[in-house]
């Protein structure tokens, strides 16, 4: 990917599908050229947290809303340490941000991280044109010489594809870190960081949860080396054909019998620890609107999303796996994809969406209590 800075107002840009569809507008955010795999969000909010995302690593991500930036950025609700997509396409965004917490608009947040963009298209059309020929290669290109249409797509079609890439290191910490109990703690826990977002420990936090995120390459003896009550494997970016090590260490914690909570790529890990396949969706998953129901209840629930895999587990009975008996608790109801297991005989479950709810409803923050429970129910 290669950048510039410089004001964007009126520089011409190109979006090119790998299919040979292209879109021409105008550059948003840095100026210069990027590839990734085109995929929509429908949140009608939340695009600070939608960016800063790891799981959107090596993604151009269309928003489905027309109008974006209008609340600025600010320096409290970036999930990491940085913009993760790899580019970022808007219809209209706002010419001027207007919010109290606010400290610089979209457009300059997108510039200094270097993060190419196109506004002013039609991204009606882009999501149908994505939605009936799934998710795809993609590159934005912009700037005043820009290179000729067969170029173009030519260099979308040598650009990695998402299907075998495994970036869930690239996008974890290095280091281990501790997020501390917020009031009295109650219980540690391991969390193995494949793509983290920072609402979700905070979340564990607030109900007294002590924990210590650990770098995706951490072994079963880092894990159990923190003395935890309980195992999360969070979410994250890739494919989980490819995420071996995770496999592996999440059935050493199968084995210990811990209780383990997974999300996103973490139910996808689950999945194939207890022996399930992934596969690719069509264009995915993603935004904040997503129903689902929780089959141990009959609820339903709007959950946030961000997962373009999923797992191939019968829906409609119990599977026997090394680790005991096995089903599916959460549901899609758009489309009967997994969105959650749970073992009956051990301690452990997954969903496949985001409880941290950040952005997005709040309907399944509940997760989070009933992996207490679990632990609770260990220690006693």
């Amino acid at each position: 990917m290669t950048t510039s800075t410089r004001g964007t107002t009126k520089v011409p840009a190109v979006l090119v599908l790998e299919d040979g569809r292209m879109f021409r507008g105008r550059a948003y955010g840095a100026v210069g050229e990027t590839f990734g795999e085109a995929v929509f969000s429908t949140g009608m909010t939340g695009y600070q947290e939608t960016l800063t995302d790891p799981s959107y690593h090596r993604q151009v991500v269309v928003m489905t809303a027309p109008h974006v930036g209008n609340t600025g950025v600010n320096d409290e609700d970036p999930e990491s340490r940085k913009i993760w997509v790899a580019g970022y396409v808007v219809r209209d965004p706002a010419r001027v941000p207007s919010n109290w917490r606010s400290r610089r608009s979209l457009d300059e947040e997108l510039a200094t991280q270097g993060v190419v963009g196109i506004s002013g298209i039609d991204t009606r059309a882009l999501t149908r044109h994505l939605r009936e020929r799934g998710a795809m290669r993609v590159g934005i290109f912009s700037g005043n010489a820009l290179p000729d249409e067969g170029t173009m797509l030519a260099e979308v079609r040598q650009a990695p594809e998402m299907k075998g890439a495994d970036l869930s290191a690239e996008v974890a910490t290095k280091e281990p870190y501790v997020v501390p109990a917020i009031g009295e703690k109650k219980f540690t826990v391991a969390a193995v960081d494949l793509g983290i977002k920072g609402m979700t420990p905070h979340r564990m936090a607030e109900r007294g949860i002590e924990v210590h995120v650990l770098p995706a390459t951490a072994s079963v003896e880092d894990v159990y080396a923190v003395q935890p009550d309980g195992v999360f494997f969070s979410n994250g970016p890739g494919d989980p054909a490819t995420a071996d090590h995770a496999v592996s260490v999440m059935r050493g914690v199968l084995e210990q019998g811990t209780p383990l909570f997974g999300i996103c790529f973490g139910n996808q890990i689950l999945g194939r620890a207890l022996g399930f396949g992934t596969y690719k969706l069509k264009y995915g998953h993603r935004g904040i609107n997503q129903p689902v129901q929780d089959r141990t209840t009959g609820k339903v629930e709007v959950t946030a999303h961000n997962h373009g895999f999923a797992v191939d587990a019968p829906l409609d009975q119990v599977s026997d796996t090394p680790y005991g008996r096995a089903e599916v608790s959460h549901v899609c109801l758009n489309d009967n994809v997994v969105e959650g297991l749970q073992l009956l005989d051990r301690p452990a479950f997954s969903v496949q969406y985001h409880p941290e709810a950040a952005a997005g409803p709040h309907d399944a923050a509940y997760l989070f209590d009933r992996f207490v429970k679990l632990m609770e129910g260990q220690r006693a």
